[in-house]
Formats: C-alpha cells, structure tokens, sequence
C-alpha cells in the first residue's frame, strides 16, 4: 500500500531517524489502486507540504509553493469543460515530470525570465515554466509562460485554450479519454521520454486527494505513528545518475592541481557533464547552501544514516544550479544541484565530500562510505506503468 503523508498543522514528526519536518497530518489506505479522480473536483485546502509515494514505494516530498502551483493546475482544470479528474491527474503527472512542479524560469534561452516570478532556472532547450512549453514551438510568448494559470490552460488546449489546438492540448488529442494516463500526457508533452510520465501517476493521485479531500480521516498523526509509518533514512544512493560520470581525483594528500600546494583533498571528485544532476545521497535537511572560500557553490546535507549523524557536500555547482535552500527536507535520490565548475576547478565536476561525525567532524574517504549504494539512472523516481482507473462519464 503507498502511504501518504500531508503536512498542515502543528505536530513535529520524522522524514527519518533525526530529520523533522513540521506539520504532518497523516492519511493511510488511498491508493491508486482503489482510488479514481472525481468528476468535478475542487480545491478546499493547500497544505504546508505533502510526502507521498511513488508506484514503487518511493517518497515524494512537495512544499507548498509546489502544491500551490498543483491547486492553479486543478482549478484550472476544473473550470475547463471535458477536462474532469481524470485530465487533472493527466496534467499534474506532466507539471511533476517535467519541472517538479516549480514554475521554471530559462536564464540561458531568455534571460527575460529571470525578472518575472519563479521557482527556479530550468536549461532544456528553450523550455519554461511548470509544463517546459517552448516559445519556439507556438505554446506561448516568455511572459505568458512564466504564468501558471496560463501554463495550465495551454496544457488543456481544447476550443478555449490559448494555443487554438496548435500546439495541441489535452482536449485537442482524440479518444485521450482511453490512453494510460501516462500515454495522454506524453501525447502532449511529446518528450524524448515517453515512459516517464507513468512513475508520477500515484503522486498525483495524492496530491488531488490532499488538495480536494475535507477527509475525517485527516487527523494529526502522533510521533510514534508517522515515525512508524515514514522510511527510515538508512538509504544511501550514488550522487550522480548511473553512467554520467568518470572519478577523476580520490581522498587523500596530493598536489592542488590550482593553487599547486599539497595538500589535503577532503573527498573524491566526479568528472561529469555541466548540468548533469546531482543527487542527494540520503533522506536529510539541508544545512548550507552557497559559495565556499574558494569560491565554489556548494550545498551540505545533514543526515542521520543507520542512527549516526553524517553531513555529505556537494561542491562546485555551476552558477544558477542550487535548487534547494536551507532548511529544506531531502530525499535519497532527489535532484538538489546541477554539475558545474566553480571555484578552484579545472573542469566540471562534482567533490564530494563526507564528515560521519556532522559538520565539525573531520571528512573521511568518501568511497568506502559509498559502498553499496544504490545506482539510480535518474532523480528521485523509478519508473513503472500504473493501472488506470475504470473508465468513467464525465459531466
């Protein structure tokens, strides 16, 4: 059974042995299994956060600027006549594909877009926002996709979408009432992905559950029980997608190859492409984020793995890069950084770097404290195809 946990009140609880998160309601038994979208649903509530679970039990944790842009998608959706559940679910799957549902600005294409509101800096292409829609494809001029509402009616399309059926929208695809989920949004993103989309689909579930369910049975959760029902943070996973990288320069005394003083390297670096993603090795709060003293930018995550504390950093991040901020939960897997080359660097690459003992503790060779985790290919989720819901008349 994928659990889901939504945070809204007062009540601390653990992502993981140590990492607290505030607000946590817990909601147990829906699953994309036996749950359906409603005809006509509506948002009542936007909670602080949300943790819910991919179709193979991973966690996906969502703030509430994300979940925000998730109540603009349903809203949208629900005024849009032929839309209904089950084209929500449709779109929110794309938006958590395609951006994580962070309205996406693109300094490298359109560095216009910087000035208007966002979540953060996107570089696919010429993509943006929450969908990735090009400007050079006809969804949109930059200023009218860096609006979600926008955004989300485009998605749609239909006779009152803003794109005319060209590109085509949702409703503009014919019979997409009767492909997977997956299928229909790949039909409107037209990805180099197709399969992708399927991962996200209990998620979504989730988050329309979260969004529009007044539920009785959305009472605080104690302590004890979400502890109980959350994963432990004992999962460590590489901090680079499987095949993306080259190791370079281990642990140990060496001859800076900068500054040409030996010395100490606290931790290993990872050759890689700029851009390529960096994970986060382990469920965590993130501790740093910014430029060290040599001017690389750097993000530090503490942990408490197997019940002991550890921070791992993550260093060299090309500029614009970041995509988390301190006081953030993390999860193994998540895609928190971008691969680059500044400060004292001869090229891109990742430093990783270990302290067991938290931030004050003395680093340690990072690769055997590597070993046996897990190879991810990508970010946060595996994917797999998810059964659909009976089909269903839609007002």
């Amino acid at each position: 059974m994928h659990r889901i946990a939504i945070v809204v009140g007062l009540v601390a609880v653990l992502v993981g042995p140590s990492a607290v998160l505030a607000g946590l309601v817990l909601v147990l038994g829906r699953t994309v299994n036996t749950w359906c979208a409603p005809a006509d649903p509506a948002v009542v509530q936007v909670p602080d956060g949300l943790v819910a679970y991919a179709v193979d039990g991973t966690p996906v944790l969502l703030n509430r600027v994300q979940l925000t842009h998730a109540a603009t998608i349903i809203t949208i959706g629900t005024r849009t006549e032929g839309v209904g559940g089950d084209g929500i679910l449709v779109a929110l799957m794309a938006a958590l594909t395609e951006s994580g549902l962070r309205m996406l600005a693109n300094t490298t294409a359109y560095p216009e877009s910087a000035t208007l509101p966002h979540d953060g800096d996107g570089s696919d292409h010429d993509s943006l926002g929450l969908f990735q829609m090009r400007p050079a494809a006809g969804w949109g001029s930059v200023g009218e996709l860096m609006d979600p509402h926008y955004q989300a009616a485009a998605f749609y399309g239909g006779p009152t979408g803003p794109s005319h059926g060209s590109p085509r929208g949702l409703l503009d695809i014919p019979g997409w009432e009767q492909l997977p989920k997956g299928a229909a949004a790949q039909a409107v993103e037209v990805s180099a992905y197709p399969d992708r989309y399927a991962a996200f689909e209990p998620v979504a579930v989730a988050i329309l559950d979260a969004l529009t369910q007044a539920s009785a049975a959305t009472e605080p959760a104690s302590f004890a029980d979400t502890s109980a029902a959350l994963p432990p943070a004992a999962r460590v996973v590489f901090p680079l997608p499987a095949g993306t990288w080259q190791r370079t320069s281990g642990f140990g005394m060496r001859v800076n190859p900068v500054t040409g003083v030996y010395e100490l390297h606290a931790g290993v670096d990872y050759a890689a492409a700029s851009g390529t993603p960096i994970l986060a090795v382990a469920d965590g709060s993130v501790v740093f984020t910014g430029r060290t003293a040599g001017g690389a930018n750097s993000i530090q995550i503490a942990h408490t793995i197997s019940g002991a504390p550890a921070v791992t950093a993550y260093r060299h991040l090309r500029d614009g890069g970041t995509h988390v901020a301190v006081g953030d939960q993390v999860i193994a897997g998540q895609h928190i950084g971008d691969v680059g080359s500044t400060g004292n660097s001869t090229g891109p690459h990742l430093h990783f770097q270990v302290h067991p003992d938290g931030d004050n503790g003395s680093p340690v060779d990072p690769e055997p404290w590597l070993t046996g985790a897990a190879d991810l290919t990508q970010p946060a989720l595996a994917q797999a195809a998810a059964p659909a819901c009976p089909t269903a008349e839609v007002p």
